[in-house]
């Protein structure tokens, strides 16, 4: 006795019922003789059958599960420790460190009785033991949020902010510089933003060490800082704004004034690569030449202000500079290397996360390059494993690792989008390419389904950031998408090449310009059609009618792809609800009590009513009406 072969498993699964094929996947039936010509399956010859299920599912009925075994199942029990050590990050923005400090013991409290009532039950634990485990991850969030919370709240250097004092300061850059932009306007006004940590602040007579992050806002001379820098300037310290995780905000009057030792050993190179890279792609185009050393190693110094205006407005930022999409391109390739060089799973996935270790370094290991390259490896993960469930675990991992190691992250948008992208990447994009028909390729389903899903979750949030409609932002990256992927594999094989050989370094620079600019004139063609940027409404009626209007655009997806699932869906509900009403139309409801209608009191009616009902009391035995 033998198990099914392969045709008779595909033949059974085209012919049976879904419900058949999951009852009689994984029991042995007896070996059958193959099949033969004129063999008939349930009074029909084999080729027929075979023909009939193919045409089904061109037609749009949905796919049979395969015989294998059902699709794992959505695995949501990380979801509420992830939420919960969120949380804590939020609170530990916002309360001060005595707050905290209680919040901490409730925590450790909670855990205590979850972990107490663990131990006696006789029921399965596992569900107490997790929730003990996510409390504990909590208390760990908000303890490290606690530092940050006492440099905005506690000391001399909060008492010099909170005074609004005049000092001289010596700080070491932490991140790379931001060109501020004015509200409402695409453009800059010559001011930058450098994340930087005070180390000496001299003010009132007195020298205060300290190690507490700030924000300095200075001048043109400010955008050219690196990350590991030392410098010493003088300004005028500010309070930060509500919800910020910066202890103050530095407004420099002065340029920045670089100190002996310069950058640190292992920023020095990258920050090397980075300046010659940008001079490499100097002899491009003028948008290419500005958008590639974004797209490639995160340096957006170059980048034209026109074009950066148009691919906000047509919902294409995220490929100004280093993104998630980027970071999951490096990691594909250096996998596809890998198996190509037949290299075992552990070897490969090493040689895989030291490439996509190398490229974040490149770029600048600041908070938002690592996020990225996290998020992105999530994604990838779940698209290429195919297990929806998998990648939920490992996206609420990251969440719960990033949050621990930077809690200031639960307050930030650009965090909050990345999770949200990488969620509707995940959860929705499998499921979207899935339900494709069987003649759309698979790669022309995935570049449809994932900017879909993403924009469909992201898009309440933009609309909080930025209120406005980007009509052809998924006509946009669709177009643009087959073309980031040669300019960030090109590109970054280039960076290195820049050193060793610069004549390859130009040609595959040039290669890459040509996809480059491919994707700054979609963005600048898409951004000058009419209506390409509609005003929204703000604040909480705004989000509200983006989530309505996510979840129209889904259902009208699904209703394209599948019509008759979703006709099966509507009249399974409007079975149900007619279930539920003639339920409740069987119920024997309490009879109120009704009293007999006695009219108005004796002289309130109106006085129209009054004279009506004389004429027609009166009637025409009494004379004629007085109408007139």
């Amino acid at each position: 006795m033998g198990s099914p072969s392969r045709w008779n498993r595909f033949v059974e699964s085209a012919v049976r019922t879904p419900d058949a094929v999951e009852s009689t996947a994984h029991r042995t039936q007896p070996a059958e003789e193959p099949f033969r010509t004129g063999t008939k399956v349930q009074g029909r010859p084999i080729r027929e059958t075979v023909r009939r299920a193919v045409a089904e599912n061109v037609r749009g009925k949905p796919k049979t599960p395969a015989v294998d075994g059902p699709r794992r199942r959505t695995d949501v029990r990380l979801a509420p420790a992830a939420l919960l050590v969120w949380g804590a990050a939020i609170a530990g923005v916002w309360l001060t460190p005595d707050a905290l400090l209680v919040l901490s013991c409730g925590l450790l409290v909670l855990a205590g009785l979850l972990l107490g009532k663990a131990v006696r039950s006789a029921v399965p634990r596992s569900f107490l033991i997790t929730a003990a485990l996510a409390v504990l991850l909590a208390v760990s969030t908000a303890a490290h949020s606690a530092v940050s919370s006492s440099q905005r709240n506690d000391g001399p250097f909060a008492d010099a902010v909170r005074d609004g004092e005049s000092v001289v300061a010596v700080l070491e850059v932490t991140g790379p510089p931001r060109a501020v932009s004015p509200v409402g306007q695409s453009g800059t006004t010559g001011r930058w933003a450098v994340p930087a940590a005070a180390v000496e602040v001299a003010t009132g007579g007195q020298l205060l060490r300290t190690h507490a992050d700030i924000v300095v806002m200075g001048g043109s001379d400010w955008g050219a800082v690196a990350a590991g820098q030392r410098l010493r300037t003088t300004g005028k310290l500010k309070p930060a704004d509500p919800g910020q995780t910066e202890a103050g905000i530095l407004a420099a009057s002065s340029a920045p004034g670089l100190l002996a030792g310069g950058p640190l050993g292992w920023q020095e190179g990258p920050g090397q690569l980075r300046s010659r890279y940008l001079s490499a792609a100097s002899f491009l185009d003028h948008d290419p030449a500005g958008l590639l050393p974004g797209m490639v190693t995160g340096d957006t110094s170059a980048l034209d202000e026109g074009l950066n205006g148009a691919m906000q407005s047509v919902g294409m930022t995220h490929l100004t500079a280093v993104s998630g999409a980027n970071c999951s391109l490096v990691l594909g390739a250096l996998l596809l290397l890998a198996r190509s060089l037949r290299l075992p799973r552990v070897p490969a996935a090493a040689l895989a996360l030291s490439g996509l270790g190398l490229f974040v370094l490149l770029v600048g290991p600041d908070a938002s390059v690592l996020r990225a390259a996290l998020m992105g490896s999530v994604a990838l993960a779940s698209l290429v494993g195919g297990r929806t469930g998998r990648g939920l675990s490992f996206l609420c991992l990251a969440v719960i690792g990033l949050l621990l190691f930077d809690p200031g992250l639960g307050t930030s948008f650009g965090f909050l989008l990345s999770v949200l992208a990488t969620l509707g990447i995940i959860v929705l994009g499998q499921r979207l390419v899935d339900l494709a028909p069987v003649w759309v390729p698979r790669w022309a389903a995935a570049a449809f389904a994932v900017p879909l899903s993403a924009q469909l979750l992201c898009g309440p949030v933009i609309v909080l950031l930025q209120p406005q409609f980007s009509t052809y932002s998924l006509v946009a990256n669709i177009v643009a998408a087959p073309l980031v992927a040669p300019v960030t594999l090109l590109g970054t094989a280039a960076v290195p090449l820049t050193v060793l050989a610069p004549w390859a370094a130009t040609v595959l620079i040039a290669v890459a310009g040509v996809f480059c600019g491919g994707v700054a004139g979609t963005a600048r063609f898409m951004a000058a059609l009419p209506g390409s940027s509609l005003p929204w409404p703000e604040g909480g009626f705004g989000v509200m009618t983006m989530v309505a209007l996510s979840v129209l655009t889904l259902a009208m997806v699904l209703l394209a792809l599948r019509p008759r699932m979703v006709a099966d869906l509507l009249l399974g509900l409007h079975g149900r609800i007619e279930r539920i009403l003639e339920k409740a139309e069987g119920l024997r409801w309490p009879a109120w009590p009704r009293s007999p209608y006695r009219g108005p009191a004796r002289g309130l009616e109106p006085r129209c009513e009054r004279t009506v009902g004389r004429e027609f009391e009166r009637g025409p035995r009494d004379g004629p009406g007085t109408a007139d």
